[in-house]
């Protein structure tokens, strides 16, 4: 009788326990944890349109996917009219309260203008505001005496999440322009995942050039 009510009671224990308890015996290390799944790609698209004086109006489209790690970027009309560039790069963020993202970049560029070029995409943000900047070196394959600095950058204040102003400072050889360094203003305004800024430089002179952004990320 005492046999028959210990192995019923055995019996009860084993199904309580589950399928783990008879699979796994005892002392067994735990399973390992489930792999975490890998980081998704996040796309941006842009296009830049310049509305300048004296010349003929383009627009500058731009195409980035990130990893990661790992940045891939293509321009066009950017380092020169008809020309384009594949970039390559590595990410890094640091920073909690002050954050501060880099990604050094190696690129090639090729059509009316050809060769190598180094650069970077910097940002760092602290509460509502930002300073961002893309330079570039263009070691130009035609010799020495065309190699030429890039740089876009911006200083900008969003006092809410849709709105944003500020000021932005560029050197192209993209179009004629009487000044190395051009200066100017911004507005941006954005919704969910899109976002328009309208960029002013030199607006004191009589050669304004306005360039409208439009950024999709997605």
């Amino acid at each position: 009788m005492r046999n028959g009510t210990f192995h019923a009671l055995l019996g009860w224990g084993l199904l309580l326990a589950g399928e783990d308890a008879l699979a796994q015996p005892a002392g067994a290390p735990p399973p390992p944890p489930a792999e975490a799944p890998a980081r998704a790609w996040s796309f941006s698209a842009a296009a830049y349109t310049y509305l300048l004086p004296d010349e003929t109006d383009y627009v500058q489209p731009a195409f980035t996917a990130d990893r990661g790690k790992l940045h891939l970027e293509a321009r066009y009309n950017y380092e020169d009219r008809n020309t384009a560039s594949a970039w390559i790069g590595y990410n890094l963020s640091f920073g909690e309260t002050v954050t501060f993202d880099l990604t050094p970049m190696i690129g090639g560029v090729f059509g009316d203008t050809s060769g190598i070029a180094p650069g970077y995409r910097l940002s760092l943000a602290w509460r509502k505001l930002e300073l961002s900047s893309e330079s570039e070196y263009v070691f130009d394959s035609g010799g020495s005496e065309d190699n030429f600095l890039y740089t876009w950058s911006e200083l900008a204040w969003a006092p809410s999440d849709w709105f944003r102003l500020g000021m932005v400072v560029q050197r192209t050889r993209a179009y004629e322009t009487e000044l190395d360094i051009q200066r100017g203003f911004l507005l941006g305004v954005s919704w969910r995942k899109a976002s328009f800024t309208t960029y002013v430089f030199n607006p004191d002179t009589d050669r304004t050039t306005v360039v409208l952004g439009l950024v999709l990320d997605f």
